[in-house]
């Protein structure tokens, strides 16, 4: 629409490397909670992003990231599920953390050395939430979907072409914190749809890892360099 020739216009998603996920198993989930610390018995709710201003303690929440959409999705949602748990990654999260604590929401907050580490917390979760107003990935719609764990996102960045609602995710507007609640108490609370979604994001993950995405390479780059 902007008048560039369509030919000049390649679309090629953030990718994924399969060799750095596992799909969560029983067992996988044991060992993460146990070494995470997060309750054996509880519905853990993930957030792994950096979401406030700065490198410091992140008290400023930085609005294209909608921390306190995140932190009003879980208040709802732990009105339906009370043994709910979030587990975060990412520096700066302190206004999330003083959020946490003041509605009663109990949470661990880790950081990781290696980035390949970050699968081992995917596996301690039930559900992932995406509830930036704007991103250009983010990577864990596709982290998610590797580790076999649902995902329930706004409608920013790479989930606008990759997510198709009630199919491989579920996909609400941006700003809509009742509905990231309400399609993460449906996943948790409907074990037969969670795991149609985990089979269907399993196979989004194959579609775009490095290895799948040598086509599209190819494809830019013809032309141009032999």
């Amino acid at each position: 629409s902007s008048g560039i020739e369509h030919s000049k216009v390649f679309l090629i998603p953030i990718g994924i490397n399969l060799s750095h996920f596992t799909p969560l198993t029983i067992e996988l989930r044991r060992q993460a909670r146990n070494k995470y610390q997060v309750p054996e018995d509880a519905v853990v709710v993930g957030s792994f992003q950096k979401d406030g201003e700065g490198w410091g303690e992140g008290m400023v929440p930085k609005w294209p990231k909608g921390p306190e959409v995140f932190l009003k999705a879980v208040t709802i949602l732990k009105e339906s599920i009370p043994n709910l748990f979030v587990l975060l990654s990412g520096p700066a999260r302190g206004f999330v953390k003083e959020g946490l604590k003041k509605h009663g929401i109990p949470y661990q907050h880790y950081l990781f050395k290696h980035y390949p580490q970050i699968a081992s917390f995917y596996h301690c979760l039930d559900v992932y939430i995406v509830n930036s107003r704007e991103e250009g990935g983010p990577k864990a719609v596709l982290e998610s979907m590797a580790c076999g764990v649902p995902l329930v996102t706004t409608r920013v960045g790479q989930a606008e072409d990759l997510v198709f609602h009630d199919q491989n995710g579920w996909m609400v507007e941006v700003e809509d914190a009742e509905g990231l609640a309400e399609w993460a108490a449906h996943c948790i609370k409907n074990p037969q749809e969670r795991a149609r979604i985990v089979a269907s994001g399993l196979i989004t993950a194959g579609r775009n890892s490095y290895e799948a995405q040598i086509p599209l390479w190819r494809n830019f780059f013809h032309g141009f360099v032999d």
